[in-house]
């Protein structure tokens, strides 16, 4: 087991990799009463086109299939996880987003014994083809409500505008008519592929003792068999660079619009070494300039374009990344010139030495004070870790950062062929 000492905070991470693949990261916060454990696999939403386990051959598995397989890891044949967990004092829970699926609990006694369930259950997959048909029924139903939320519209929406062909633009949950074409087999086919110890990561924080629990960790992988870990070729459809579409319009039954203005991220900026700038460029300006203490919020507010729910939102991987801002508005047409013109601004604006600390520094605030939350640590520590970056070389990042470098991501960052927009007004 290797340890790194996270100088800025004076607390250690422990690590190591096990002989079957798996990365197990441990940060204990011994004065913490909860631990938090997640166990994530690199495969999400994304993922449909790739070459099976022992296989040569792309497949394409259909849409909603990695949410699919995260509802079925919770039945068993013996009965139901969530039982287990409760008897044991925790809580649990799973998500899946574009690019993972991740498996979590937290607890604040019975701290091994949750863990050793949280591995068991994750790597031991029972499907039937009645539980599958079975379930078929009730993911629909979930499909259908959050077709009935306007701001779930919105959000696939804005990301349908934006992407012509890659699957990012396709719900996470799939639709009714693709959940129905999912068998048994394409989710063994599925798991055997993306949730091999050697795809996935597991991070626990929060009160307990390393040794033991890398030991406890070690001696439960050790009792099981996997086959030899193989390459997993993903494959992707052609993206173009500009927006799919400049404008769109959906129509529900709300009583106040809704607008969001995005931006679609140039791929030639997506690269390891650009990343975590990026994340943190997009993540200060956003926040210096449309959060409620920002000089573009007061401007659209004073105006009367804005109301209470207004936000900003960023996603960005390997190969897709995009933001987007708005919120509720009386006259989304207005936002959306106004919030387009504001952003296109960006690319001449003369950032002052005073305010590019400012940013900074109110940055690095934000991130000390994610370090209070295990969830915040562990689920960022994983995002990072995906990309292949490590979470705690973001505080050095942002410290080296100078305004040169800054202007210069600013200036890249947005296009006018790479904006567009996206609004749910009512139906009449």
């Amino acid at each position: 087991m290797k340890v790194k000492n996270i100088e800025q905070f004076g607390e250690q991470l422990y690590y190591d990799t096990l002989d079957n693949g798996l990365d197990v990261f441990l940060l204990p916060r011994n004065e913490m009463e909860k631990t938090y454990g997640i166990f994530s696999t690199k495969y999400g939403s994304i993922d449909q086109t790739f070459t099976p386990l022992g296989k040569d051959e792309y497949t394409t598995v259909p849409d909603g299939i990695a949410h699919f397989l995260e509802h079925k890891m919770f039945e068993k044949e013996e009965g139901d996880i969530f039982q287990q967990f409760t008897k044991q004092g925790a809580s649990v829970n799973a998500y899946t987003s574009f690019t993972r699926t991740s498996y979590l609990f937290s607890s604040t006694e019975n701290v091994d014994e949750n863990v050793e369930t949280l591995l068991n259950f994750v790597q031991e997959p029972y499907f039937t083809e009645e539980t599958v048909e079975k379930e078929k029924g009730i993911i629909a139903q979930e499909i259908k409500m959050y077709d009935d939320q306007p701001d779930w519209r919105l959000f696939f929406g804005m990301i349908g505008t934006m992407y012509q062909n890659h699957p990012v633009k396709i719900d996470i949950a799939g639709t009714v008519d693709s959940i129905q074409k999912i068998t048994k087999d394409d989710l063994y086919t599925c798991y055997e592929t993306f949730y091999h110890p050697s795809n996935m990561i597991l991070f626990v924080t929060g009160n307990f003792e390393p040794e033991a629990m890398m030991k406890n960790i070690k001696q439960n992988q050790d009792k099981k068999t996997f086959r030899p870990a193989d390459e997993i070729n993903r494959k992707f459809p052609d993206e173009p660079t500009q927006v799919a579409e400049k404008e769109k319009e959906i129509r529900m039954p709300i009583s106040i619009s809704k607008c969001l203005v995005g931006i679609k991220e140039d791929p030639s900026q997506l690269t390891k070494e650009n990343i975590p700038k990026l994340k943190l460029v997009t993540q200060m300006v956003y926040d210096f300039l449309f959060s409620k203490s920002g000089a573009y919020y007061e401007e659209l507010y004073q105006e009367g374009l804005i109301e209470e729910q207004f936000d900003y939102e960023i996603h960005i991987e390997q190969n897709f990344s995009f933001s987007f801002v708005g919120g509720d508005t009386k006259s989304p047409k207005k936002l959306s010139d106004k919030l387009q013109s504001m952003l296109l601004k960006l690319k001449d604006e003369e950032w002052t030495e005073e305010s590019f600390e400012r940013m900074k520094r109110k940055k690095l605030g934000d991130l000390i004070r994610r370090l209070n939350s295990l969830e915040g640590t562990a689920n960022h520590f994983i995002d990072f870790y995906q990309l292949d970056l490590d979470y705690f070389d973001i505080y050095q990042t942002l410290d080296d950062m100078t305004k040169d470098e800054f202007e210069s991501i600013v200036k890249q960052w947005i296009s006018e062929d790479r904006l567009s927009t996206c609004y749910v007004v009512p139906e009449s």
